[in-house]
């Protein structure tokens, strides 16, 4: 990899600052609901753990807008995670200032400290720089580990890199090394699955890929444009007038590149998005006038698979229904769990739904690389540059 990571640096005896990604759900009660991101960066946190470093962790957690609001303080993250390495975590009541110098000073090598909500200061979101001054101050080293920032700039993953040494994790280099590999040097047939609400959430990742892939299997509300696109009455399915003429331009030029994209061939009609609504499969010939389109049909799920049964690269990224009600979710579970059958092949998702389908069937221990992103994964199959990744220093 070409940034400077956590084995081209000494931690020994020094102070690390950790940028991590504890952005987790949290339960009406406080407790957290869903520990894939704090595990995600256990490798790091042992690693420092072990060569005897003083480990500062900052994250931040919802969107408090530079104000203090106490269920998004960070002590359920710090008890979560406290469970998780078997050691405590000594959760702090800020993030800067004199209470937080004092107890970086008195902690010893090894111990773990959290930092409060970086977002309870404006300074976070708005990279001043005099508040990532103050936050660097804390440490001698900066290792940024959350890849599900990386898109963003902010002074804990950008502007803190001007005052510090700055080097990647291993959860980071876990991400940019999958990923670069699937965009780079993809071992063929390649097929990507793509579903989510809109067409527009993933224009540059079909442009980026158009290139690389064999087929696109797509799914979700977005390929009801697609769908109509083509001639097809959609009923009141969710459907992009003004990307129309976009998706019929990527039919185009998959048909002139060979690239086949695999479009639904029948579909679960609703008369309303509710679990009690009735609900019918119909091939999308038949879609009702007043008719909503909800999930993929048995025949869609098993044209999907026979794509991806020749596929040797396969990402996914993307519902292919309304995954947020249980009775609508089937087409998704049904391709998760097909994936976690397939072997020998080089399986990469992302974004929050797919990876809960992917957990909910136990399939994310197969899957090659199970991204912590959502934004910055699909930034990164654009092909764009993330500005934190931009940020850490280069090996050379």
């Amino acid at each position: 990899m070409a940034k400077k990571t956590l084995r081209d640096i000494d931690v020994k005896h020094k102070r690390v600052l950790v940028r991590t990604d504890f952005n987790v759900p949290l339960s009406s009660d406080g407790s957290v609901l869903d520990n894939f991101r704090i595990k995600a960066a256990l490798p790091t946190i042992n690693y420092l753990k072990e060569n005897k470093a003083k480990i500062i962790l900052m994250s931040h957690l919802g969107r408090p807008k530079g104000k203090v609001v106490d269920k998004l303080k960070m002590d359920p993250v710090a008890k979560e995670l406290s469970n998780l390495l078997g050691a405590p975590v000594k959760k702090l009541n800020d993030c800067i200032g004199e209470e937080v110098n004092k107890a970086i000073a008195n902690a010893h090598y090894g111990d773990v400290l959290l930092l409060e909500n970086l977002r309870f200061h404006k300074g976070e979101k708005e990279n001043d720089t005099e508040f990532a001054k103050k936050l660097a101050s804390l440490g001698d080293i900066y290792v940024d580990d959350a890849f599900a920032t990386a898109h963003r700039i902010a002074a804990s993953n950008v502007g803190i890199t001007a005052f510090l040494p700055s080097v990647a994790g291993f959860l980071m280099e876990k991400e940019i090394t999958n990923l670069t590999k699937v965009l780079t040097a993809p071992e063929h047939p390649f097929v990507a699955i793509l579903g989510g609400a809109k067409v527009s959430d993933k224009i540059g990742v079909i442009s980026n890929l158009m290139n690389k892939v064999e087929a696109f299997l797509i799914g979700g509300g977005m390929c009801f444009t697609f769908l109509k696109s083509k001639g097809y009455r959609i009923g009141y399915s969710l459907c992009e007038e003004d990307k129309l003429s976009t998706a019929n331009d990527i039919m185009k030029e998959a048909e002139q590149k060979n690239i086949r994209i695999v479009l639904p061939s029948d579909i679960v009609s609703v008369g309303e998005v509710k679990q009690e609504a009735p609900a019918k499969t119909v091939d999308i010939e038949e879609i009702p006038k007043d008719g909503i389109g909800v999930d993929i049909g048995p025949k869609t799920v098993a044209s999907f698979k026979k794509e991806l049964s020749k596929a040797k690269t396969i990402v996914w990224n993307g519902p292919l229904g309304v995954f947020e009600i249980e009775k609508f979710a089937k087409g998704t579970y049904d391709i998760a769990e097909f994936l976690g059958e397939l072997k020998g092949k080089t399986i990469v998702a992302g974004g929050g739904e797919t990876v809960a389908a992917l957990r909910k069937f136990g399939v994310d221990k197969k899957i090659t690389h199970i991204s912590t992103g959502g934004g910055a994964f699909l930034k990164f199959l654009e092909g764009k540059s993330l500005p934190a990744i931009e940020a850490i220093e280069d090996r050379n």
